[in-house]
C-alpha cells in the first residue's frame, strides 16, 4: 500500500477521523469512496462537505473513489458544500448511503473528519460496515472497477444545467 495508515487509529467513530497530514492524507478519501460503494453493494451515494478547502480534497476523492468500485457503476450525487443533516436528508430521499467530510482547523494540524451513513441514514459501526471497510483497507484490498463500463460518475446536485440532471 502506498503511504499506508494506522487504520486502527483512523478508521473509527463512524468513518475515519486523523490529524491531516500526519495521520490522514486525501487517499483515505479515495479508499472509503470505493470501500463504502462495495460494502454497501450500492450504485448509489450522496457526498457533501462542510466547505474547507482539505475537507474538499478530501470529498473530491472520495467521489472519484467511489466512481471506481468494482463492476457498481456508482452515481455519485455530489452535494457540494451542506450541512450534515441536508446531506442526510437528500440521500435519503436518493435511497443511498452517504458520506460526510468536515475539517476542524488547528495549529498542530486540521483533524479531518469523514463520516459514512447507510441508506437509512446510519451512522457506520462496527456491527454494519465499518469493520469491514477497515479490513480492506488494512489488508490493501481497495476495490477497484473491473473493466471502464463499470466506472461510475459524479453528478453535481442539485444540477447546474439539464445535462447534468439526466441520468
Amino acid at each position: 500500500m502506498l503511504n499506508p495508515i494506522d487504520t486502527a487509529a483512523v478508521i473509527r467513530d463512524g468513518g475515519a477521523v486523523g490529524r491531516y497530514p500526519d495521520q490522514i492524507h486525501e487517499a483515505v478519501g479515495w479508499w472509503l469512496g470505493s470501500c463504502l460503494v462495495v460494502t454497501a453493494k450500492t450504485s448509489r451515494l450522496a457526498v457533501a462537505h462542510d466547505g474547507h478547502p482539505v475537507s474538499i480534497g478530501f470529498a473530491d476523492r472520495l467521489c472519484q473513489g467511489a466512481t471506481h468500485a468494482q463492476h457498481y457503476a456508482c452515481t455519485i450525487r455530489y452535494l457540494r458544500q451542506r450541512p450534515a443533516e441536508e446531506l442526510l436528508a437528500e440521500a435519503k430521499s436518493y435511497e443511498a448511503p452517504a458520506a460526510w467530510v468536515s475539517t476542524a482547523p488547528a495549529a498542530s494540524g486540521d483533524t479531518v473528519r469523514i463520516r459514512l451513513y447507510t441508506a437509512n441514514g446510519v451512522l457506520l459501526d462496527e456491527t454494519n460496515g465499518l469493520a469491514d471497510i477497515r479490513n480492506l483497507i488494512e489488508q490493501d484490498r481497495i476495490p477497484i472497477p473491473v473493466n471502464t463500463q463499470a466506472q461510475g460518475k459524479i453528478k453535481p446536485w442539485p444540477p447546474e444545467s439539464p445535462e447534468e440532471a439526466r441520468p
